[in-house]
């Protein structure tokens, strides 16, 4: 009698123990998969967002792409020593001008939700440098943020309502007036150029191209 107890036992103890271990490898292995999925999350918003190819966010970046090349074929094309040129006492010099258009490529992300580069200050920051090869990189860095700021921003905020300079406005509104300040500055930055003898390097380039047509008989 006391035999058979201690084998109900020992096979009651046994099982105990398979269903303990089996009940450790189900538990383990769905705690593996939680932690690969919480490294796959975690790992997703470093990835890239791709370009928009239609839409508002598509029409900016494309304006924005036009502006950029040409303040950079401006800004490298002004001599080093014109950079601190200025039509009169109290107005933006040409260096102050980029630098100027720089400033708000840095800054007014933030509307959008997106910290200015670490370090960056708004107050004295377009004075802060008259160095060409300083200027034009600064240039080349604002809009590759203001760039970012825009291709991480989901279609879906672009109706996103905000207050703009006392009154209602949405991030479309936004991105419309920052084409339109980058446009004010690249009217003001070629006039610049033309004042001081610099021809823009994309209207040098079109009449060379069209001093190489063969001229149209004469009738």
């Amino acid at each position: 009698m006391r035999l058979e107890t201690t084998n109900y036992w020992s096979d009651a103890l046994s099982k105990f123990l398979r269903t303990v271990v089996v009940l450790l490898t189900i538990s383990l292995a769905g705690a593996s998969s939680v932690q690969a999925q919480s490294g796959a999350a975690a790992v997703a918003p470093t990835t890239t967002s791709a370009a928009p190819t239609s839409g508002v966010r598509a029409e900016f970046l494309n304006e924005l792409k036009i502006q950029e090349d040409k303040f950079v074929q401006l800004a490298q094309a002004m001599p080093a020593d014109k950079y601190t040129w200025r039509p009169a006492e109290g107005v933006r010099s040409i260096s102050e001008v980029y630098m100027h258009v720089a400033t708000a490529n840095y800054n007014l992300p933030h509307v959008f939700g997106v910290a200015p580069p670490p370090g960056f200050k708004v107050q004295g920051f377009e004075k802060s440098t008259t160095d060409k090869a300083k200027v034009v990189g600064t240039l080349k860095d604002s809009f590759a943020h203001m760039r970012q700021a825009v291709l991480n921003m989901p279609d879906s905020d672009v109706e996103k309502q905000l207050d703009w300079f006392g009154a209602k406005s949405t991030y479309r509104g936004v991105m419309l007036f920052i084409i339109r300040h980058g446009a004010e500055h690249l009217g003001q930055s070629i006039a610049y150029a033309r004042m001081n003898g610099v021809v823009p390097p994309w209207t040098e380039e079109q009449q060379e191209q069209q001093k190489k047509q063969p001229e149209k008989p004469k009738q």
